[in-house]
């Protein structure tokens, strides 16, 4: 059973997006939280290096489309799953498919997977922004439900329990599960097990309720209270099926069915009927599937891998390839060269930066240099200060920088010649970057595709290895 909630990032006032998006992210690969990292694996980005990947990609957009509107940074799905149901490298893996086909591999994400409680859970960040820059993530109406939905079938392929349908509204929808159980959930479970030794009134299963540690309240509405509880719950607040009414029903169904029985032949007597009212198919469905999967699933599953099987071969011919081994590897490759094209822009960039400051010193040097002449000249006249601080503040500045400056001092023509060849530089290592960065999400999503279809699991350090540069 996984919970699901998605939360939008936004951008903190005074802070800038880098800083943002790195608080973000530290926070969610929290290396006490996450195994030291070994939980931590990522799409289409660096996890050292995410929040400037994620960057990158919105530089792309402003480029194309203007500065952004609104202040929506990045999203969070947070995946949590039922104690003792799943190990953190399972979580982590169902983690990234639920990212992936949610964000249908066109944003950029880590999964981070978190030990730190009773509970394993998921964080999982992806980039608003595309990876190609062109557009940002839809939040659409019910989107939170969507994924819920996503997070079940990706559950119920893998054999795990799910969450039963709830209103949108309901306390226990998918934003609220993953808090853990409340002492509601501990009463509706101890009221099942004391239905399960088949009471045969209500003050019996009060009596097997009490057996069990809980303290009983009897008046127009009849409460409960368990170790831990401050205050007394009425049934009526425990939900469908099991308020007071409820119960009496549901005891009167199963007297009512043993008494039909005594009528019965001795071979027709066997256990009392019993029937659920809130009986879900779909948990029905899945405790099928985990136990032998069924002919129903087979069929599905054969059709779905008759779809796929035909869109990984076409992809091969495509391709010129002919064995697993070169998928792996040319998708390792175009993952190993997206990382280094990253490094080198940015170290690009950092160069375009130091010009254009250093640039701006010497030319504002330049300007205030007969004003500081003068400044020497009045000896230092306070007067003269005041009337010209702006002019003089800013040759002190432009000297200061030049005492930090290691060697002979460019002129500007030297410098604008160097910015020049850098940002020719940096326009072809970007245009490799954008062809590469396609490739790898090509592979990437290929190899994905072929994994499932194999039936090939990786750990999260292969995983690792496959998707990033460490």
């Amino acid at each position: 059973m996984a919970a699901t909630r998605l939360i939008a990032l936004h951008a903190t006032k005074g802070r800038t997006l880098a800083k943002c998006l790195k608080e973000r992210t530290d926070y969610a690969m929290n290396p006490d939280k996450t195994e030291e990292g070994s939980l931590v694996t990522a799409y289409a980005c660096n996890p050292r290096t995410v929040n400037e990947d994620f960057l990158l990609s919105k530089r792309d957009y402003e480029v194309a489309n203007g500065k952004e509107k609104g202040d929506v940074i990045a999203y969070q799905i947070r995946q949590s799953f039922k104690p003792g149901e799943i190990t953190p490298e399972e979580a982590n893996r169902i983690g990234y498919e639920t990212a992936m086909r949610f964000t249908k591999g066109n944003h950029a994400f880590i999964v981070a997977t978190h030990t730190d409680r009773n509970h394993i859970h998921n964080h999982v960040i992806f980039n608003s922004t595309t990876l190609k820059g062109d557009r940002k993530f839809t939040n659409f109406s019910y989107s939170g439900i969507a994924l819920g939905r996503l997070s079940n079938l990706i559950c119920m392929e893998n054999g795990l329990s799910v969450i039963a349908p709830q209103p949108y509204h309901s306390k226990t929808t998918y934003i609220h599960a993953e808090r853990g159980p409340t002492f509601r959930d501990g009463i509706r479970e101890a009221i099942d097990t004391a239905l399960s030794k088949k009471p045969g009134s209500f003050d019996e299963l009060l009596l097997k309720l009490s057996e069990q540690g809980y303290e009983i309240k009897r008046g127009k509405h009849t409460s409960v209270r368990g170790n831990g509880q401050t205050r007394f719950i009425r049934f009526r607040s425990l939900g469908d099926g099991y308020s007071e009414k409820e119960l009496h029903e549901k005891l009167e169904g199963v007297a009512r069915g043993a008494e039909e029985r005594k009528d019965t032949s001795p071979k027709e007597k066997a256990k009392p009927f019993y029937r659920e009212d809130g009986f879900d198919l779909l948990l029905n469905m899945q405790e099928v599937i985990a136990k032998g999967k069924g002919p129903g699933y087979e069929l599905w599953a054969k059709k779905y891998n008759v779809k796929n099987v035909m869109k990984a071969l076409l992809f091969f011919q495509e391709q010129g390839l002919r064995t697993y081994n070169e998928l792996e590897k040319r998708a390792g490759d175009t993952s190993d060269r997206f990382s280094e094209l990253s490094d080198e822009i940015k170290g690009y960039e950092k160069r375009l930066k130091e010009i254009s400051e250093l640039k701006s010193k010497i030319i504002d040097y330049s300007k205030t240099k007969d004003i500081y002449q003068q400044y020497r000249q009045s000896g230092y006249s306070r007067q003269f200060f005041a009337e010209h601080k702006e002019e003089i503040m800013t040759h002190k500045a432009a000297k200061d920088s030049f005492n930090r400056h290691k060697g002979k001092l460019p002129s500007v023509k030297e410098l604008s010649d160097e910015y020049g060849k850098v940002l020719a530089k940096k326009k072809a290592a970007y245009s490799e970057y954008k062809e590469v960065r396609k490739n790898m999400q090509t592979y990437q999503t290929a190899k994905y595709d072929i994994d499932k279809i194999l039936g090939i699991e990786k750990t999260p350090d292969q995983n690792r290895t496959r998707e990033q540069t460490r």
